[in-house]
């Protein structure tokens, strides 16, 4: 990969891994993180600093998610 082409490469706001039943996701940038604090209930679950999300909501929440601009991976 090229100087170039790595200075065009977009930092994820938010990265998503599907576990099957369950979505992880994971805030990679600050934007990230103020939005899940303040879009997503306090008593939400997290697993290794990933919050988990029940496949029938993932789709949901990411759409929120990008709506509201942010980067998704």
């Amino acid at each position: 990969m090229t100087t170039e082409s790595k200075q065009h490469e977009i930092t994820p706001d938010v990265s998503i891994e599907n576990c099957g039943t369950l979505f992880l996701f994971r805030a990679e940038t600050q934007l990230g993180r103020e939005w899940i604090n303040d879009h997503v209930p306090a008593d939400a679950t997290y697993w290794a600093g990933q919050l988990v999300v029940e496949h029938r909501y993932a789709y949901d929440l990411a759409q929120g998610m990008a709506a509201d601009g942010l980067v998704l991976q």
